[in-house]
């Protein structure tokens, strides 16, 4: 249900939540090695997401990428809508195009409840909810 472009935006997102501040900026070649993901990819996913403010970022020689308090606040649901659209989360998992409740595939109705529970946890997890089991260790992202 998650593209591979968003795992890796999410990866390194949550990798600047528990790594990066203001005074500690972050540059995508440094970020691209511990969540294993090339740098050119990298840059562009964090480009996308500074754009649309889900990461903030400075230029320069001090420059990089980081997350500000606002930016933690994000519900994961907007990462995944920048980096993947709206309906992604919503595609029929055999991925037949006419799928829907009117003409469902086999696995439609299975999925369904699935589906609006992951997306219901989407919307309502913040980005600093995981940082913040990453930091207790209640979860863990190799960094």
């Amino acid at each position: 249900m998650l593209s591979n472009s968003s795992k890796y935006a999410i990866k390194a997102v949550l990798y600047l939540a528990v790594n990066a501040s203001e005074s500690n900026k972050i540059m995508a070649k440094n970020i691209s090695e511990p969540i294993n993901v090339p740098q050119a990819y990298i840059s562009k996913l964090l480009q996308d997401l500074s754009r649309h403010n889900i990461v903030s970022s400075t230029r320069g020689p001090n420059g990089g990428f980081y997350l500000s308090e606002q930016n933690l606040k994000t519900p994961l649901i907007n990462i995944i809508t920048i980096i993947d659209g709206d309906n992604r989360l919503n595609s029929c998992l055999l991925s037949i195009e006419n799928c829907h409740s009117e003409r469902p595939c086999p696995l439609h109705d299975f999925a369904a409840s699935y589906r609006k529970n992951l997306i219901d946890n989407l919307e309502h997890k913040t980005i600093i909810d995981l940082a913040n089991d990453i930091k207790a260790e209640k979860s863990f992202l190799p960094l």
